[in-house]
């Protein structure tokens, strides 16, 4: 492969083209679309301030890079990629792609990041900030996520999720078949309006949870005290929670057993619902 080290670029388009090369330490210093239409790329110890920086770029590796604030929308349209251990301030990063993979990276302004990519593995990853991640992504694999962005996981589908802290509102919205396993989830609002989830020892905190739904199960899961109105609208819930459930509202059909149930409210007109509610016997 051939290799370009030590070295800056502006103006518009200046890599464009590309192939079978390494970048060491190069920089993009302003300028639109620095590296555009190019494939079998690996870019190392560089940093990226220009706008739209790596557009229609196919089988690439980037680590330990820095993409600025001014680098947005930096990363659209390019399949088969790997990142890691690299630090992204700027917005909108990574849409229209296929097969992406994030290790240890850290995104300080999370909005709208990760739009429409099919195929993403995401491993000890941060997010900071912003509205929107995950949207419209299908075929995802978590492993270690910390995000405090807002609206995260909305319209996705067959998404898999691992030892992730989640503080956010409205998560998990119009999604099919997620399964979440040993992750706090806190935020009002989780998975509304979804169907086939599954969360599998997870902590859940924030007010009416899993609502309007089809096919919920719920494994040795938790409830902060604060969770109320839960489950209204759901059918076919099969959930069993270890301690308490503060309140559920109307659920449809399905059970749903836990150490304690606080209060169970149906509305006049939600009468009549074929949905279980008990207390675990003591053995």
């Amino acid at each position: 492969m051939d290799r370009i080290h030590d070295l800056s670029f502006g103006g518009e388009r200046p890599l464009f083209g590309a192939h079978d090369t390494v970048l060491e330490n190069i920089t993009i210093t302003d300028g639109e679309s620095g590296i555009k239409c190019c494939h079998d790329l690996e870019c190392h110890d560089s940093k990226f301030y220009g706008k739209y920086p790596w557009w229609h770029v196919d089988r690439s590796l980037i680590t330990s890079c820095y993409f600025a604030p001014e680098s947005r929308s930096a990363i659209w349209y390019s399949n088969d990629m790997t990142m890691k251990d690299c630090v992204i301030d700027g917005p909108k990063f990574f849409r229209e792609m296929h097969n992406l993979e994030l290790e240890n990276v850290t995104i300080n302004d999370a909005d709208e990041t990760f739009w429409r990519v099919d195929g993403l593995k995401v491993k000890n990853v941060t997010l900071h900030q912003g509205t929107y991640p995950f949207m419209f992504c299908k075929n995802v694999y978590v492993d270690g996520l910390t995000s405090d962005a807002k609206y995260v996981f909305q319209y996705c589908e067959n998404v898999e999720v691992h030892n992730a802290k989640i503080t956010t509102k409205d998560s998990f919205w119009e999604c099919n078949n997620v399964t979440v396993y040993d992750s706090e989830l806190d935020g009002e609002y989780l998975a509304w309006h979804s169907k086939n989830i599954k969360l599998v020892r997870c902590h859940i905190s924030g007010e009416q949870p899993l609502c309007y739904m089809d096919h919920v199960t719920l494994v040795d899961c938790t409830f902060d005290k604060a969770c109320d109105r839960a489950f209204e609208d759901c059918s076919n819930i099969d959930a069993d929670i270890k301690g308490a459930i503060t309140n559920v509202k109307n659920p449809i059909s399905g059970r749903i057993v836990a150490d304690d149930i606080g209060s169970v409210t149906y509305n006049e007109f939600a009468k009549g619902h074929e949905c279980e509610i008990c207390k675990r016997e003591n053995k």
